[in-house]
């Protein structure tokens, strides 16, 4: 086994890459759903289906991406060629995807699904060889949940940098007021993330090293690999947590902006001096949301160390459900409770994230300790397939909501509409995190079954020598 020690330098690339993907993730969860409905003009009914169509196809294509890396073979790895590969083209079409065409409805509705179809399909082909690093930079779980907790971070920080830039680019780029030209103002905020992304990626790339090789480096056939992924009870478990955990936030995220324009009763924007421009409440709330998340990354390491963190994640998911489902009973002008409640979720749901990804290279190890065969780019794509997934019910949920509760776009909303926002931050998402615990629990791999198994790997990897 290489002991060799994961430098901070190391922690921090690799906590980078996920900073570049974050950036979009917010830019899609948080404002795609607001941008095609109130920007591009197209029903929220028709986003909502056009979401689980692409992105149900794209959690498919993210195992297929986990397989196609375990069997690459390139200098610099299996994994960190990709980071290297598709970091431009990643760039390209998150630019494209926020560019809106003079095209007729239907042409609009074409375009939507073309741009967004393959953005998310470029997506799964820098984030599962991403993701898939975390299980090959270091053998050790505690390392790997500290390598997690870096990730997560520098998560949170790329999107709290990309909500507090949003809103004040799109309105230098594209003006303010009644001669604003806001396709304009997002298609370049969308290439000055691109930029940013695109930086960070090959930072990730210079920066990180593999570390571990598979007991048996002889190529494993997909059929073994496949099977070896079906019969694994861990990775269903986590798969099913996840998904639960993404449809929470999922929710939450895309009615956020809803509730803060058509709801919640507070001034228009809030003059904090940052970049010369005020932010809106909607911004703040947002901001908030990721300090807590960081704040809840804090603390998962040492608590998940003294409790384990399977208890971890429970208690985060069991406090996630209490806190959002008092939410709904909120008043709408009760700004201050409002953005209480936003960092007490948010420091729940941001503590599990880490706890998921360390749980899944634990995974890796305990396939290779009951298989002899290492697939550690197919598990890791089942991770980013449950984030997929999850995303798409819950995205595919946000837009059928709002249709169901007869939102309108643009005009004030209905008794019934308001309430059906407020229910898509409360009692809605807190169905997710039920499920979600319901998963964890039964959760096998403690930490004295991965301290055996890590001591067996660790022995075999030896006597190869």
């Amino acid at each position: 086994m290489n002991t060799e020690k994961v430098t901070l330098k190391e922690k921090v690339g690799y906590g980078l890459g996920d900073a570049a993907s974050s950036m979009f993730w917010k830019l899609f969860g948080m404002y795609l759903m607001f941008f095609y409905t109130d920007i591009f003009g197209i029903e929220a009914a028709v986003v909502g289906t056009m979401f689980l169509v692409t992105r149900i196809w794209d959690s498919l294509f993210d195992p297929i991406v986990g397989v196609v890396s375990d069997r690459t073979e390139s200098k610099w790895g299996k994994f960190r060629p990709y980071l290297l590969w598709v970091a431009v083209p990643f760039g390209v079409l998150g630019v494209l995807t926020f560019t809106t065409p003079d095209f007729s409805p239907t042409g609009k509705i074409v375009y939507a699904y073309i741009t967004y179809s393959l953005m998310m399909m470029v997506y799964s082909l820098i984030n599962v060889p991403y993701a898939s690093l975390l299980g090959v930079m270091s053998s050790d779980p505690k390392e790997r949940t500290a390598l997690s907790s870096y990730r997560m971070i520098f998560a949170f920080l790329g999107s709290i940098l990309a909500l507090i830039l949003i809103e004040p680019l799109v309105k230098l780029f594209g003006g303010s007021g009644e001669g604003a030209n806001l396709t304009f103002g997002w298609s370049m905020t969308a290439i000055v993330f691109a930029v940013i992304a695109v930086i960070f990626f090959l930072c990730t790339f210079s920066w990180t090293k593999e570390r571990i090789r598979p007991i048996k480096e002889t190529g494993n056939s997909l059929k073994e690999d496949v099977n070896d992924l079906l019969v694994n009870k861990p990775w269903w478990i986590l798969l099913g947590a996840g998904i639960a955990a993404l449809i929470f936030n999922s929710i939450r995220d895309g009615a956020a902006v809803y509730y803060f324009k058509y709801y919640a009763i507070a001034p228009d924007t809030f003059d904090l001096g940052i970049i010369g421009s005020a932010l809106s409440l909607t911004t703040i709330y947002l901001v908030l949301g990721q300090g807590a998340n960081i704040l809840g990354i804090l603390f998962v390491t040492p608590v998940s160390n003294r409790i384990g963190k399977k208890k971890t994640y429970l208690f985060a998911m069991l406090f996630a459900t209490v806190f959002s489902i008092a939410f709904y009973f909120v008043g709408k002008d009760n700004i201050l409770l409002m953005l209480i409640l936003q960092v007490l979720i948010s420091a729940c749901a941001g503590s599990i994230f880490p706890l998921l990804w360390s749980m899944y290279a634990d995974i890796a190890d305990y396939s290779e300790w009951k298989t002899g065969r290492r697939a550690t780019g197919l598990i890791f794509s089942s991770s980013s397939m449950s984030q997929k997934f999850g995303w798409s019910i819950g995205g595919a949920l946000t837009g059928w909501l709002l249709a169901y509760f007869g939102f309108q776009a643009n005009v004030e909303q209905t008794v019934e509409a308001q309430d059906g926002i407020r229910m898509m931050l409360s009692f809605l998402p807190a169905i997710g995190t039920v499920l979600s615990v319901v998963f964890i629990s039964l959760y096998p791999l403690t930490e004295q079954k991965l301290q055996e198994i890590t001591t067996d790997l660790a022995n075999k990897r030896k006597d190869q020598k």
